[in-house]
């Protein structure tokens, strides 16, 4: 036993962190490997071990005796010697399971298992009887390739991951290399990794999740592994400002003509060798009883790639869709994993496990993201506000706090602090946003503006013709504005960990001079929005963030140049985290 260890390794999987322990850091990079961060009050961080994130770490090559011991070497007393029985049994289960190739011909794979003994307890389960496994061999069972992915699906979620080693079609081949500029465009070393680890060794990759920060270049990784791969494409993603980043790139970086490379939303439906597509449209219908007439694009053409960007918004009919088209490679690209509706399984036994993952202050310690500093604001509400506030109820008062009027004033001083900064600010209400933009005389862009307007605006503030911008949603994922250096979070989605994160990842891109950003949360005090915002910052504390908890009515947060005054500030950290039941305050 010693005492001088950071963490307390309970029996129900749970791991309590000290947060003011020395060996604080070096536990939680071991953490992160294999557990996921659940609470962040003041002494401890709760972590928790759970299938899900044992099983990532298997895919990552950790084994089960490496976990327990890395979690050995930061644990205060000894392991639970029943804590050890369940990594091991979890761990011990990737793998166990495998789906091969069988018979090509007649459309068959097999579904192969460690020992007999394993696929009878498989074969018993109703729902897997219903898929139409049948057994070959005492250590095999027949299944139909139509049904890889959904009997992939079904028994992860039954608690039995597969290894699919069944393999890839080829898709129709495409010749395109790097396009030279000013000599031959490199991946850096961290892209050439994440792409590495998507071929996998010994016939395991092909499909899979990269992990990266926002800032990190994830689009350059994806045109590497079609670059490798020397395929036809199907590209899917959040926005249409996000395809025209996609094929901006893709012309920019590749030696592909620009006639080669289609646009399909709700402007055009190109399909070509690489066509880049929205999930809004793929998941389209005239009306609820219709079909999504667009998901035919999966089987438009003879696609050996579907890129996934930001994954963790895949709407549950393209999961459907892609459990049909298991035999094309697949990949995922995303900042964060997380999903607020718990299918976090479904992304790793539909586009595959997590095949690499690069720490945010890792990626920061190397200058390749911005230095954030991030701080929440508790701004007060006057008394008639408080008084309505009292008398709401659930999405309502939630609601009345995040509009809070008093947040103009602080935007305001906020703006007055960075004077030479290209500022946006971020909300989730369109009312509250117009009426910002109204006061202080600045564009807005939200979800209604045309898309060729709202181009216009995004270029405007890139070449600093426009210093601030305010943003709704639309902005929160896959929008490139390297030179936006301050986030001003006015409103957000309740407790939305990955809104958190990509509102984050909107100023990480690197700086020039002292490669420094500022992340500004505003949130009313001394009312549910508190306990959201806490919520939404659980990921990247995580990642190693911390928020400082100012007031409005300190004048020190008003000022340039105040990092010393923030050190005396109360970090985020040191709040409780309630427990949320956010089911009744979803919009």
């Amino acid at each position: 036993m010693s005492d001088t260890k950071a963490c307390i390794v309970q029996r129900d999987r749970t791991v309590l962190l000290e947060c003011g322990h020395p060996g604080f850091e070096e536990a939680r990079g071991k953490l992160a490997h294999f557990a996921e961060l659940v609470k962040s009050p003041s002494a401890f961080h709760t972590y928790r071990i759970t299938p899900l994130s044992l099983w990532n770490a298997a895919s990552l090559g950790w084994t089960a005796e490496e976990i327990v011991d890395a979690l050995a070497s930061i644990s205060r007393w000894e392991v639970p010697s029943a804590l050890i029985q369940d990594i091991r049994s979890l761990v011990g289960r990737y793998g166990k399971l495998r789906i091969e190739a069988g018979k090509a011909e007649a459309g068959k794979l097999r579904l192969t298992a460690s020992d007999p003994q394993l696929l009878d307890e498989v074969l018993a389960i109703p729902a897997v009887q219903a898929s139409g496994l049948r057994r070959a061999a005492p250590e095999q069972a027949e299944l139909d390739a139509i049904r890889r992915g959904r009997i992939k699906q079904e028994l992860t979620r039954l608690g039995y991951p597969v290894l699919d080693l069944a393999g890839y079609h080829e898709g129709q081949p495409l010749q395109l290399g790097w396009k030279a500029q000013g000599g031959s465009f490199a991946l850096r070393d961290y892209q050439q990794a994440a792409a590495d680890a998507f071929e996998g060794v010994a016939g395991s990759g092909g499909s899979g999740v990269l992990v990266l920060p926002c800032g990190a270049g994830k689009t350059v990784i994806g045109l590497g592994v079609l670059q490798k791969q020397q395929c036809e494409c199907l590209i899917l993603t959040s926005n249409a400002t996000s395809v025209g980043q996609w094929i901006a790139e893709l012309t920019d970086k590749t030696t592909l003509d620009p006639s080669q490379i289609g646009e399909y939303t709700g402007q055009k439906k190109e399909v070509r060798p690489v066509t880049v597509a929205t999930y809004q449209i793929l998941t389209h219908r005239r009306s609820k009883e219709d079909e999504f007439e667009h998901m035919r694009l999966f089987n438009e053409r003879n696609w050996g790639l579907i890129i996934y960007d930001e994954v963790h918004l895949l709407p549950a009919p393209v999961f459907r869709a892609t459990a049909d088209i298991q035999a094309t490679r697949r990949l995922g690209l995303t900042a964060t994993l997380v999903r607020e509706d718990g299918c976090e399984q479904d992304v790793f036994s539909l586009i595959g496990p997590k095949r690499y993952e690069m720490p945010w202050k890792e990626l920061e310690s190397m200058g390749w993201i911005a230095k954030v500093e991030c701080t929440e604001v508790r701004v007060a509400m006057e008394p008639e506000l408080r008084e309505a506030y009292a008398y709401a109820e659930g999405k309502e008062k939630f609601r009345i706090a995040a509009e809070n009027p008093g947040k103009l004033e602080v935007v305001r001083r906020l703006l007055a602090k960075h004077p030479d900064e290209s500022i946006l600010i971020i909300g989730q209400y369109i009312d509250q946003l117009k009426q910002l933009s109204e006061s202080l005389g600045i564009p807005l862009i939200s979800g209604r503006m045309a898309h060729k307007e709202r181009g216009r605006l995004y270029e405007s503030f890139k070449r600093g013709e426009i210093r601030v911008l305010a943003v709704s949603k639309v902005a929160n994922f896959a929008v490139d504005l390297p030179d936006a250096s301050v986030a001003i979070e006015i409103s957000g989605s309740f407790g939305s960990r990955q809104e958190e994160a990509q509102r984050l990842g909107r100023i990480l891109r690197p700086k020039t001079g002292n490669n420094r950003a500022y992340f500004y949360a505003l949130v009313s005090q001394e009312s549910k929005e508190e306990d959201f915002a806490i919520r939404r910052q659980l990921f990247l504390v995580e990642q190693g963030y911390e928020y400082s908890v100012r007031y409005d009515s300190d004048p020190g947060l008003f000022r340039s140049g105040s990092s010393h005054e923030r050190a005396s500030s109360r970090p985020a950290k040191d709040r409780p985290i309630p427990d949320l039941k956010e089911a009744s305050f979803r919009p």
